[in-house]
């Protein structure tokens, strides 16, 4: 079954009296514009986003039958879950996971990324409190600035840069 388009999300939309068939996909994989995967019945899935990233959330309908649908899930993940106690402590926290181009992710006052063991240890001993658990990644920080995005005539604070 090849996938080109998004129908929408299954906490957006309704869908009483469809069977749920999930296809299961890591994080790092929410991005990839063509991915090859079988749903949790065996169907095989392909997914082929070619002009723009496909952006993949939790819960995405991928297709629509008359009583099924087939729907994206993120898998959970061994994760650092962090609190920051601040402001200052979470733009300390933000700065170290930064440095290292690793992807950070937000939920409820809690900053996530990937577990990583020298990223753990960094962070330990920087004296930050935090936790290790299996979680979903899903609500990554958007942080890439296009600075050619006036030739679309959108502006941003780089585009205005002289």
């Amino acid at each position: 079954m090849l996938i080109t388009q998004k129908l929408g999300n299954i906490y957006t939309e309704s869908i009483t009296g469809s069977e749920i068939d999930a296809v299961n996909v890591e994080w790092h994989e929410t991005n990839k514009r063509i991915l090859h995967k079988f749903s949790n019945s065996g169907i095989q899935v392909t997914l082929k986003f070619l002009r723009e990233s496909p952006d993949l959330k939790d819960g995405d309908i991928l297709w629509r039958g008359e009583n099924k649908i087939i729907v994206v899930e993120i898998i959970p993940c061994e994760c650092i879950v962090i609190t920051p106690r601040s402001l200052l402590e979470a733009s300390g926290i933000c700065y170290e996971i930064g440095n290292r181009h690793q992807p950070l992710f937000y939920e409820q006052n809690e900053l996530l990324v990937a577990y990583e063991v020298p990223l753990h240890n960094l962070l330990q001993a920087s004296g930050y409190e935090l936790k290790v658990e299996k979680r979903k990644l899903k609500n990554a920080f958007k942080t890439t600035v296009l600075p050619d995005l006036s030739l679309t005539g959108i502006y941003s604070l780089i585009s205005k840069i002289p």
